[in-house]
């Protein structure tokens, strides 16, 4: 007895393919490869060049002068200034962010250079306590520190000065909450808050900017 048809056997495997579908799924394919090699090379165009771990020569804009200095790129913003530069003005304390010694300003605003690498502030105006003064004219806020007896030990005062002149100079008219908020991150073991609050206000009242200082 012959056995039943079966037309399972019969049928094609594939589906018909027609030329005009061949084609277009092989320009697509080739579209999907070209775009897909031109996203990689623009991303690898645009990823920054990769430095170390061997020193490398880097160009820093300091207190409104450019220096140059050859440097690993692990080494912070902190360990430059004062290892490579010998501005000893900003301190290292804790080397962690924590107590804002290290404080300059970068661009105008307060950043803990112990947290900085140095590579990451090329193209940005760095000020550190030393050029916070315009020659002997010291800021007001320094001139208040001195005047208010605002420091003991002295080896938070320039973290201390820079957060407190970049506050008066953002806001000539800051509060005593104001100023609070402006040091909160600052750690003074001497204990010496209340006379930094004072002086910091006494700057702002008297205008908070050095004559002539943009």
């Amino acid at each position: 007895m012959a056995p039943p048809d079966d037309d399972s056997d019969s049928k094609p495997l594939l589906p018909k393919l027609s030329r005009r579908a061949f084609f277009t799924g092989a320009g697509a394919s080739a579209l999907t490869a070209t775009l897909s090699q031109s996203v990689a090379e623009a991303a690898a165009a645009a990823s920054p060049a990769v430095q170390g771990p061997e020193p490398a020569s880097l160009s820093l804009s300091i207190n409104g002068r450019p220096v140059a200095v050859q440097v690993d790129p692990a080494t912070t913003l902190a360990e430059v200034l004062r290892n490579n530069l010998g501005m000893t003005g900003t301190k290292i304390g804790c080397d962690r962010g924590a107590c804002s010694a290290c404080t300059v300003w970068l661009d105008g605003e307060v950043a803990a250079s112990c947290m900085t690498l140095a590579f990451d502030a090329r193209g940005r105006k760095v000020t550190t306590i030393e050029g916070l003064a315009q020659g002997d004219e010291l800021h007001p806020v320094q001139r208040a520190f001195v005047e208010n007896d605002a420091l003991q030990c002295g080896f938070c005062t320039p973290g201390m000065v820079m957060s407190c002149a970049a506050l008066v100079e953002r806001n000539p008219k800051c509060t005593l909450d104001d100023v609070k908020q402006a040091v909160s991150g600052h750690l003074c073991r001497c204990g010496t808050y209340p006379n930094v609050f004072k002086a910091t206000l006494a700057a702002a009242q008297a205008g908070g900017k050095i004559k002539g200082k943009s």
